[in-house]
């Protein structure tokens, strides 16, 4: 069920490549009101060859702004170049270029590494074109989301605008998550690194990656032995477990920390509650907000999938029917901003401050002046020790005496996994209540709306270097439904500075503060109970981390020989943004 979900990251489209269809409707384009260049070669600085299709109206002479997409996907042809066709309709130059390596490049297939040099040389093309009048804006979603934050590291003057959805950002939200490698990049490194198109096959093959990866699971091989149990060389997977530090490797790939200064460019991003990629999405824009403040950037978020994200939401999520104000014409709202950008239009009407949120269950939009004006408190809760039937007080009073709550967990045992965090589905009747702990609040008094990301700090003591907590956070209503609110998985070593590994000395109360949660806008209900689930990340969908403080790629379950012993204190606590009215 969690890979099935996870792997819409990247796998949202099943597509082949029909070369007769292809070269049928090229030729029937060609013929059309169209002038189509579909096998335009464009060289890079250091020599690399980058394959591009460009579509214009026959009939316009003079230089228009160009739309430009930049793209791992190579797909069917007819599908990319309808969104050409698109651009030129309403009064643009289209452009789609494939990375290097894919469609006619000659060169290696590298996800993520070349695309910011590549997409301003790009960029630099087609800036220098006689069809083009200066002018270039980029949009597109997942990886494409990627590619226009990269070509922002190092901005061409003719990028104008960027419009990503739900935007990837390589070593921050996958391949892993707060230092945790997880397992759906694992299949797409063969997608769409095995040939110039997609590796439809390979990618569809969920029997080989699933035995692969229970397998790995049970035998309790090494994570980096993973394409070994496979039987297939995997030189991506291998490339990108060499690096758990969010290191040069990763940080050269998209603007990071001082790059967003010079990022002066009007942004419009769109995001979902619930898609996996959120701590990717929304990175860039908190760290423009912090770089470049005056930069106009806007935000448009519901409750959608990565994949509903990208076509405007979808009635249902994960078994939850949402709010019917919530689905919106994403397209439409695009080129609209296209043309207040590129054209001196008007603003779409749907943009009323920064931060644009529909607040589920509530069925209405509001919109903020930035992610702190969200929320105006936080509901406040401490972890206690105090026990109430199968559950502990989530207690809104600190502590008077302190005390810890202990969990053993044996590495070595695989007929048992925890960490049910993964929102499938958003709505149920009963959790898991069998591995770490759960804590649940008194009835809320009033009604009030959660508005952002929770935080907190959890106070614990291991007898091991490391561990891979999780926190789940739910809404439990008067009804007795668990609504799925938010959650974090992440690696303590990594928890004050994700660049650089700090193991925690066994035995030894350690604090770890957490941030990097998902968002969510949610209408909680007068007499709904806030429920937090925390536990330790072990399942077969990530990495396993014993604990031995060496790296865990190369942990084995010979490093299971002693359990885990964590102790949660109960001066833990989370933070929950709200809006108060």
């Amino acid at each position: 069920m969690i890979l099935k979900y996870l792997l819409i990251l990247f796998l949202y489209f099943p597509v082949a490549f029909y070369t007769q269809q292809t070269q049928q409707t090229l030729v029937k384009d060609k013929e059309s009101l169209y002038d189509i260049q579909d096998s335009v070669m464009i060289k890079t600085r250091d020599g690399a060859m980058i394959s591009a299709m460009v579509v214009k109206k026959k009939d316009v002479l003079q230089p228009l702004p160009v739309i430009f997409q930049f793209t791992i996907y190579v797909r069917d042809t007819g599908r990319d170049l309808q969104s050409l066709k698109d651009a030129a309709d309403r009064g643009y130059v289209g452009v789609i270029a494939y990375t290097r390596g894919k469609r006619f490049s000659p060169n290696e297939i590298f996800p993520y590494e070349f695309d910011a040099n590549d997409s301003y040389d790009v960029i630099d093309w087609i800036s220098k074109q006689k069809w083009c009048n200066g002018s270039v804006g980029m949009y597109g979603g997942s990886y494409n989301g990627f590619t226009q934050w990269a070509a922002c590291k190092t901005l061409h003057p003719a990028l104008k605008t960027i419009v990503p959805y739900v935007a990837n950002r390589p070593g921050m939200g996958l391949p892993t998550e707060n230092n945790i490698f997880i397992n759906p990049n694992y299949e797409w490194s063969f997608y769409v690194g095995n040939n110039k198109y997609l590796d439809n096959e390979t990618g569809n093959d969920r029997q080989r990656f699933r035995k692969m990866m229970f397998k790995w699971w049970e035998t309790g091989t090494a994570y980096n032995k993973m394409d070994s149990i496979d039987g297939s060389p995997n030189r991506l997977f291998q490339r990108w477990i060499a690096h758990p530090d969010f290191d040069e490797y990763w940080q050269k790939m998209a603007p990071y920390k001082d790059d967003f200064k010079q990022i002066t460019i009007p942004v419009l991003a769109f995001d979902g509650y619930y898609n996996d990629s959120q701590n990717s999405s929304l990175y860039y824009l908190k760290e423009l907000q912090t770089y470049s403040p005056e930069t106009p950037f806007y935000l448009i978020i519901g409750p959608y999938s990565h994949f509903g994200t990208q076509i405007g939401g979808e009635k249902t999520v994960n078994g939850y029917k949402v709010d019917s104000v919530s689905l919106i014409d994403i397209k439409k709202i695009t080129y609209n901003w296209f043309d207040f950008i590129l054209k001196n239009g008007k603003k779409p009407d749907v943009l009323k401050n920064k931060i644009n949120y529909e607040v589920m269950g509530a069925n209405e939009w509001r919109s903020a002046a930035s992610f702190e004006s969200m929320h105006n408190e936080f509901l406040k809760f401490y972890l206690s020790a105090q026990k109430r039937n199968d559950y502990y007080f989530l207690n809104p009073k600190s502590p008077d005496k302190k005390s810890y709550l202990s969990q053993t967990v044996d590495f070595a045992d695989r007929e048992n996994s925890n960490n049910d965090y993964y929102p499938d589905p958003i709505e149920k009747n009963e959790i898991n209540k069998s591995n770490g702990f759960i804590f649940i609040s008194d009835p809320l008094k009033k009604p009030m709306i959660i508005n952002g990301s929770f935080l907190g700090t959890l106070n614990i003591a291991i007898n091991k270097k490391d561990v891979d907590l999780g926190i789940t956070l739910y809404e439990l209503t008067p009804e007795g439904k668990y609504f799925h609110l938010s959650y974090y998985i992440g690696r303590v070593s990594y928890a004050k500075d994700i660049t650089k590994r700090n193991l925690i000395k066994p035995n030894e109360k350690t604090s770890i503060e957490f941030t990097n949660t998902h968002f969510i806008s949610k209408q909680l209900r007068k007499g709904s109970r806030i429920v937090v689930a925390i536990n330790v990340n072990k399942n077969p969908f990530s990495q396993l981390n014993y604990g031995t403080g060496k790296d865990v790629s190369t942990e084995t379950i010979k490093d299971a020989s002693i359990p885990l012993v964590i102790n949660w204190y109960n001066d833990s606590y989370i933070k929950i943004p709200i809006l108060n009215e």
